[in-house]
């Protein structure tokens, strides 16, 4: 009796030994870390990619990314090119411009399908049109590549080119005065000022280049691709949630940058439904690109002469492979 009394005791601690090692928890795989540099200062045009942080999409992707903010003439294509940062964002025209110079980036989706680039004038005015912007002052960054279209298409006769001063302040004291602008914030901004803007937009001129591109190294799709993929299908998943979801995205953009404020921001959400979501989206999904676009945009800059003719391949500027769920 003693001697199976004992088996039983040594059966159940041996029982309970298992129950407890079935319930210890396995080692979790830490988070794969990486960075998101950024073209410009958190506003609305990088959305997507906050709400993706914000709602922990990317968590759930194990991804730990830090994106970094940017600014004025902040070199992002090459430091995705040099492996400084993983992932970065800029518009389309700069991913030619970085391949020109054999700077091996490529983009992997494109938010925006309709540029918000536009040219802010006063509405009362005689600037209707593109055709009508003469004899006025007009603020642009003539390194741009819009610039360059805008100056080669259009006669702008009588008209003081000056640089772009980075606010709305001049405008609203000067109905002479036009400026470059994105129709997302500034034309709220002058509102807000008491102005009454009217915006020409560019995509409407026939310049519109994809925009808030997302883009990475060749080297490193060669080398951590599932990690893209990953990182491209949760930036996905965070621009939907943001054109559908936007307020807990906007608060913290809000306190990342305090000039964006969450009335701006809800009106940048407003103004990009129709950019984000398109014919082409809704066939392709959200961030679709096509090579007939990039083609395009590569002829139009050759046109202007900002990069020699056939050096950029339009096959090497974008992959939609990473896109395909």
């Amino acid at each position: 009796m003693n001697r199976l009394f004992a088996l039983l005791c040594l059966a159940a601690l041996l029982i309970g030994c298992d129950k407890k090692q079935a319930a210890a928890p396995r080692p979790s795989v830490p988070a794969e870390k990486v960075s998101l540099a950024l073209n410009w200062f958190p506003e609305a045009e990088h959305g997507g990619y906050y709400a993706a942080l914000v709602h922990g999409i990317y968590a759930e992707e194990g991804l730990d990314v830090t994106i970094i903010p940017g600014g004025p003439d902040v070199p992002v294509a090459p430091r995705v090119a040099t492996g400084q940062v993983e992932f970065g964002v800029a518009n389309a025209d700069q991913v030619v411009f970085a391949r020109a110079a054999r700077a091996n980036v490529v983009a992997l989706m494109a938010p925006l399908q309709t540029s918000p680039r536009c040219i802010m004038v006063h509405d009362g005015t005689s600037y209707k049109s593109f055709a009508d912007l003469n004899d006025m002052t007009l603020a642009l960054g003539m390194q741009d590549a819009f610039a360059q279209f805008l100056k080669k298409n259009y006669p702008l006769r009588n008209v003081k080119i000056v640089p772009y001063p980075g606010s709305v302040a001049t405008f609203l004291n000067d109905k002479s005065f036009g400026q470059q602008a994105y129709n997302i914030s500034e034309p709220f901004l002058a509102a807000k000022g008491g102005a009454k803007p009217r915006v020409l937009m560019l995509s409407d001129a026939g310049w519109n280049p994809y925009t808030s591109v997302l883009l990475t190294a060749d080297s490193l799709l060669g080398e951590r691709r599932d990690m893209a993929r990953r990182f491209v299908r949760a930036s996905v998943r965070g621009w939907d949630k943001y054109m559908k979801e936007p307020t807990e995205t906007n608060a913290r953009i809000n306190q990342l940058n305090g000039e964006m404020g969450v009335d701006i921001l809800k009106f940048g959400v407003d103004e990009m439904q129709a950019m984000v979501y398109t014919p082409e989206t809704r066939d392709k999904g959200t961030g679709a690109m096509t090579p007939e676009r990039w083609t395009t945009l590569i002829r139009q800059m050759e046109g202007l002469e900002l990069v020699q003719p056939f050096l950029v391949k339009p096959e090497e500027c974008f992959t939609s492979a990473l896109l395909v769920p």
